[in-house]
């Protein structure tokens, strides 16, 4: 499949089939993550891998968006190791761990594994069920599986503005 079949067929899936995903997958899901760009190519990520049954009930206190997954990856930055620009001070480290996690969600798109980003979720429950150090940044969490039987994307994932809309051009 090409790279823009993948984005266009890939959606957020909230229903998993009852099995687990081959740890080889894992390692290329995560593998995918690992060579994501950074800036400067400085490497703040942390990436947790939350797979057991227990690690998977801690998660689960921590949001309502687990849709019953067998597995999730947070993925964290670490603040002492991110770049920073020097105009205005602003750090890379939400942006490198949205392009990881964006590298790792096409990643799984492809092995046939379905995810949904998830971002509504409680930084403290995060930081406190998995004793996250301080200077862990917690940003965003796959979850992922099998898609289930019958499986399919909610409605407004087809609700795609035309490029106009979101699109311009400087010209002089």
């Amino acid at each position: 499949m090409d790279f823009l079949q993948l984005a266009e067929n890939r959606y957020s899936v909230r229903n998993f089939a009852d099995k687990e995903i081959e740890q080889e997958k894992i390692d290329a899901i995560l593998r995918a993550g690992q060579v994501a760009p950074t800036a400067c190519n400085f490497q703040p990520q942390k990436i947790l891998v939350i797979k057991s049954k227990e690690a998977l009930e801690k998660f689960r206190r921590c949001t309502v968006c687990h849709f019953n997954a067998p597995l999730a990856i947070l993925t964290c930055y670490d603040k002492s190791l991110c770049w920073s620009r020097e105009y205005d001070g602003k750090t890379s480290g939400d942006i490198d761990a949205a392009i990881i996690t964006t590298h790792m969600m096409l990643e799984a798109a492809n092995l046939g594994i379905g995810s949904t980003w998830v971002m509504h979720f409680i930084p403290e429950a995060i930081r406190e069920e998995f004793k996250l150090p301080d200077n862990f940044e917690p940003v965003s969490i796959l979850v992922m599986g099998y898609p289930a039987e019958g499986a399919s994307p909610n409605p407004s994932h087809f609700n795609i503005k035309p490029l106009s809309d979101t699109v311009f051009y400087n010209e002089y």
